[in-house]
């Protein structure tokens, strides 16, 4: 049974497990759902995306299907074999998944998407407060990826949670201008931004 990732295609966490599929090389069916859609509460009670069906397995939660991915399948390791070379991939794959993924996503782009008023306008109270943040996290990231990745030496893990993090707050005016003003991030995300399982899992 071919991989089936199911969730919708706009979901960062979503894109981050099909990039970990194709820098595998895994083929894969995408089946779109919303998040606590019935299909996704069917493997996930919580209702959060994504969600995966192979070969008998049901799993959810992204980090956990990265990880299945990573070692179910041949392909390159996306989280170094090595135990010292593997733990700054995983620390970061925590923290992007956690601090980064509630700043820039959940308190700034979901925000920016969702909450309206009643005229359409963007209510801008949680958006305010977040960018006030937004110095120290871009200094942070800046400072991590001024070696050419995140976590390393070489593509990991770690750059398939930040890249689709990256690519929908820099849709955002204040989002745009701290990552154009980051010059190793910048430079990170325009390289990487080229790798065709990035190129390939676009909303």
């Amino acid at each position: 049974m071919n991989l089936e990732i199911i969730g919708t295609p706009r979901s960062n966490f979503v894109r981050t497990v099909r990039m970990a599929a194709r820098e595998k090389g895994v083929a894969y069916t995408l089946s779109p759902a919303m998040v606590h859609s019935r299909e996704v509460k069917a493997i996930n009670p919580l209702g959060l995306v994504p969600a995966i069906r192979h070969d008998g397995l049901e799993l959810a939660e992204s980090q956990a299907i990265a990880r299945y991915i990573d070692t179910a399948f041949n392909g390159p390791p996306l989280v170094p074999l090595d135990p010292r070379a593997a733990a700054p991939v995983n620390q970061w794959v925590s923290m992007v998944a956690a601090s980064v993924d509630q700043l820039l996503m959940r308190r700034y782009v979901v925000e920016y998407a969702f909450h309206k008023d009643d005229d359409g306008n963007v209510v801008r109270d949680v958006i305010d407060k977040s960018v006030k943040r937004f110095p120290k996290m871009f200094t942070m990231l800046d400072n991590a990826v001024a070696g050419g990745f995140l976590g390393g030496d070489s593509f990991s893990m770690a750059d398939c949670f930040l890249m689709p993090i990256l690519a929908s707050t820099r849709l955002f005016p204040e989002g745009d201008a701290h990552l154009t003003q980051s010059t190793a991030l910048n430079a990170y995300f325009e390289r990487l931004s080229q790798r065709p399982s990035f190129l390939q899992t676009a909303p």
